[in-house]
């Protein structure tokens, strides 16, 4: 039993107490519906919740010394639509509107722990004397906002306040990846369902059984929000009609339909106000709205593929546990709770780890939950805190647990609430942060092909009926984790997925550019991609080829874009680089750009933002930049500029040839991007490294002649006769023994590792020994011995 009571007038003039709390909230088929921006419903609570301490509210505004935000899902992740507009500093429209002047402004990284992190920082900032009162708020009106953004007398809600601002930015490292999204993990219901499969599988459940474990679970949520004046889907449902599917509750991923996931569909805003015993005496707060925060803890999970199993997140139950610590309680003097609930893995994540049963009789939430109450973007905890705040007033000395969780079961905060009097005690998160981050975590494959075994999985499923199959897995060579995707149209694979225990099975994977591929067995993916023969076509739509006995000359034929690429002309590439290297017949491969004005310009800047699939293969840009299999020689015909991905596709060849107007350039910098195709790699190994640092922090441009003084270009000629040039320094290396050419490439690539030059030197090489047996040997000898020129054989 807690046993830290202490006197009001023992307290530290410090101590942090919350005072305030508000709400407010409209739907759009309310009569008086006022179509209210996300600034004007934070506005509305904010001075709910300075009403609500019961002392002047023009004292209390003018007092307020900083406004820390919520960010709304309009401005929570790069490139985000704000349809109406939207306040250029969110805290301080919303501070305006009460009368405040806040010294600092914050807005929030994103995450549903938002609202629960941001009143333990302000409380912590009170508590160490840095801050006397403070005022945390948020809001969505994303309802409004669909509502009202293709009407023809749409309102504007644009704000120009300027002001100072921390901005926190987004906070989505290590959330999200290229390597996710490449893979069908775009979205939260996505990867929630993966945890949650991943959980119905180690407790052994059916299909059946657990999607009405799950309607249970959250059944009484929607009694909640029932009665709730606040919520935005106030319907009361059974737990069979939230677990079956039907035309209006669809699947979204399995095993979500769509009445067990988050609502988006709101118009709310929350605030709570902050501050210390000394201020709250001070502007006249009375002792019996004082609410004070006697737990709390903020720890983060690994992200998702570093996790060991996926099947819960031990890291949000600590937090829990931690936060009864600092509160020097029980789990069973909680009166209440509210349990953020997202997805039901959110809620029965937390009941797993505590052992709290999931129809607790004191329940688990005071609003109605994400699905019912609503869960647009970071703020709903905001609503949990006041709600909570008003259950404790009323039944003074009681305990209520809010617990927020951000990203996908990622980062948890926790905080514990009472009216009994209680000094600020620190908690020890990063100490227990250090320990989570050193866990271990599972080797992966970004790369994966071969026999595998499900770990978990999930099927999305669109609005026209398309439905796509991710899985998480490990492969059987090396038990390495993998993310693949279904293939379009592969019923078998979404049969096996969609029917039994998938978990635990066998499959096969295959990795591409775009991607890894999962279906069923190696005989349906040779199905589903046809090995693709390593012979060249006659024609291609975006490269041209011509081949001249043993030369093979390769020009990029997008002249109106000045030759960038895009994934149909990188996927021509390294179909004719695959052909290339594999022909016996073809010993050197010059490429170029048409025209005269660029060898290449990089990637096709044009295609990337039309939002179609950007995606480049295995083999790298141009099918060359990651390439291993480098074993004959390619020579770049520089003509014009080689820009960004065009400078790295010549920096990935063995030689470069340039005509006197080409102008080399890693410049990508000038347009939000990174040299990541083996620029930033390979530049500074080709010139001296301050240059090449010069060249890619600033996107800096130099000439052929510059290039040659460096080093990176082997010849320079007259404007427009690079392919000469090329042409000429090829038939210099077909003079010599192709074998040899290769053998020299091999060990070339071999040492090049190898830091010391005797190791290097004296490195063993089975290049050289297949050399040394090769019939070019010995006809090279032969011909020298007998003053003839030698017949190469190749072989």
């Amino acid at each position: 039993m807690y046993s830290g009571m202490t006197d009001l007038s023992e307290l530290d003039s410090r101590t942090p107490v919350l005072v305030g709390v508000g709400q407010s909230s409209e739907r759009i088929d309310d009569p008086g519906y006022r179509g209210l921006s996300a600034v004007e419903l934070a506005a509305e609570a904010a001075a709910e919740a300075l009403a609500d301490t019961g002392a002047d509210t023009v004292a209390l505004g003018a007092a307020i010394e900083t406004v820390a935000a919520v960010r709304q899902f309009e401005i929570s992740t790069p490139g985000a639509r704000a349809p109406l507009g939207k306040s250029d500093n969110y805290p301080r429209s919303v501070a305006r509107r009460i009368g405040a002047d806040p010294r600092k402004a914050i807005l929030e990284v994103s995450g549903g722990q938002s609202p629960q992190h941001l009143v333990t920082e302000m409380a912590a900032t009170i508590a160490r004397g840095d801050l006397e009162v403070a005022l945390v708020c948020g809001s969505e009106a994303i309802s409004t906002t669909r509502h009202l953004a293709k009407s023809a007398d749409k309102p504007d809600f644009s704000e120009t306040v300027g002001g100072e601002l921390e901005d926190r930015g987004y906070g989505l490292e290590g959330l999200s990846s290229r390597h996710l999204a490449m893979h069908g993990l775009t979205n939260a219901p996505s990867q929630y369902a993966l945890f949650e499969n991943a959980r119905r599988a180690r407790l052994k459940q059916s299909r059946a059984d657990y999607a009405l474990s799950m309607g249970r679970l959250f059944a009484p949520f929607s009694a909640v929000a029932a009665a709730n004046p606040h919520a935005a889907a106030p319907v009361q449902r059974d737990a069979h009609e939230l677990a079956t599917p039907t035309e209006r509750n669809r699947f979204i991923s399995e095993p979500y339909p769509r009445f067990l996931v988050a609502r988006d569909q709101v118009n709310q805003g929350a605030a709570v106000l902050l501050m210390s015993v000394a201020a709250a005496r001070r502007l006249g707060v009375p002792e019996e709205r004082w609410v004070f925060l006697h737990g709390h803890a903020d720890l983060r999970e690994p992200a998702l593929m570093d996790r060991e199993d996926l099947s819960c997140a031990p890291a949000s139950v600590m937090a829990v546990r931690h936060a009864l610590e600092i509160a020097g309680i029980e789990l069973d003097e909680i009166a209440t709770f509210d349990l953020y609930s997202c997805f039901p893995i959110a809620v029965s994540n937390i009941c797993d780890g505590l052992d709290l049963a999931p129809d607790d009789p004191r329940g688990l939430t005071l609003t109605g939950g994400l699905p019912f109450f609503g869960g647009a973007g970071n703020n709903y905890s905001m609503h949990a805190i006041a709600e909570t705040v008003n259950r404790l007033r009323a039944r003074p000395g009681t305990f209520g647990l809010v617990g927020a969780n951000g990203g996908t079961l990622s980062k948890y905060s926790v905080g514990i609430y009472s009216t009994a009097p209680a000094p600020w005690r620190a908690d020890r998160s990063a100490e227990l942060q250090a320990d989570i981050d050193a866990w271990p975590t599972p080797e992966q494959a970004a790369a994966a092909d071969g026999w595998a075994t499900i770990e978990t999985y999930t099927v999305k499923h669109g609005h026209n009926g398309e439905r796509t199959g991710v899985v998480i897995g490990r492969l059987e060579a090396d038990a390495r984790r993998f993310v693949a995707m279904t293939q379009q149209g592969d019923e078998e694979i979404l049969g096996r997925l969609g029917t039994g225990e998938p978990i635990g099975t066998r499959v096969y994977v295959r990795s591409f550019g775009f991607g890894n591929r999962v279906t069923t067995d190696q005989a349906r993916m040779d199905e589903l991609f046809p090995p693709r023969p390593k012979v060249l076509r006659e024609n291609y739509e975006h490269v041209s080829v011509r081949r001249d006995g043993h030369l093979l000359e390769i020009t990029i034929n997008r002249p109106e874009v000045r030759n960038s690429l895009h994934p149909p002309a990188n996927e021509e590439l390294d179909e004719i680089f695959d052909a290339y290297f594999a022909d016996p017949d073809l010993w050197v491969a010059i490429l170029t750009g048409a025209g005269d004005k660029a060898f290449s310009a990089g990637n096709d800047l044009v295609y990337s933002a039309s939002g179609k699939s950007v995606w480049v293969p295995k083999n790298g840009f141009a099918g060359l930049t990651s390439r291993r299999d480098m074993t004959k020689p390619v020579i770049a015909a520089v003509n014009g500029f080689a820009m960004g991905g065009g400078c790295e596709i010549a920096l990935a060849c063995h030689l470069i040839v340039a005509d006197e107007t080409a102008t080399f350039a890693l410049s990508e910098v000038k347009v939000g991007l990174a040299a990541g195709a083996g620029g930033l790699v390979r530049l500074p190994r080709a010139i001296p490294a301050k240059l090449a640092n010069e060249m890619i922090l600033t996107g800096k441009r130099i000439t052929a002649a510059e290039a040659h003084s460096y080093g990176l270009v082997n010849h320079v000629v007259a404007p427009g006769t690079a392919m000469a040039g090329a042409r000429a320094l090829a038939a210099e290396i077909l003079d010599g023994s192709p074998t040899s050419v290769r053998a020299s490439l091999q060990i070339m690539s071999e040492t090049a590792g190898i830091a010391d030059t005797i190791d290097a030197v004296t490195h063993l090489s089975p290049a050289l020994d297949a050399l040394l047996l090769s019939e070019d040997s010995v006809e090279g000898m032969t011909a020298f011995a007998q003053k003839r020129r030698p017949v190469w054989r190749n072989r």
